[in-house]
């Protein structure tokens, strides 16, 4: 299981991410409206030298299309480490569909709220 806090009006989650260059915590947050794995913002990829994998091409909420560079992480995930493509945002990093897909997401939607993602059994 996965746990994490409600702050403000958003859930967020630690987690450990590793590149050729060493490794990071970081604190995530939850997005069930970004639809990829986990976005990094530039300064960590670089620090990280995490290998370019290809572009990726999105439609903001205005419509917009937004291009950005992917990139190969891995992340410890539920206590094991996992292989992912890391979409590079210069924002705060997110937590994406992709990556808590077979998961159930709980949340006490309240300050200091706890929140959970814990592994789905068929």
């Amino acid at each position: 299981m996965i746990t994490g806090k409600v702050s403000g009006s958003e859930a967020h989650v630690r987690l450990r991410v590793q590149g050729p260059r060493g490794e990071r915590q970081i604190e995530a947050v939850i997005d069930t409206g970004y639809t990829g794995t986990l976005t990094l913002p530039p300064s960590l990829i670089q620090t990280l030298r995490l290998p370019w994998h290809t572009f990726g091409r999105s439609m903001l909420a205005d419509c917009s299309e937004c291009l950005f560079d992917v990139f190969i992480a891995t992340v410890e995930w539920d206590g094991h480490p996992r292989r992912i493509l890391i979409d590079e945002a210069d924002a705060e990093p997110l937590v994406g569909m992709r990556l808590m897909n077979g998961y159930e997401l709980r949340m006490q939607i309240r300050q200091n709220g706890r929140m959970s993602l814990r592994r789905l059994t068929r």
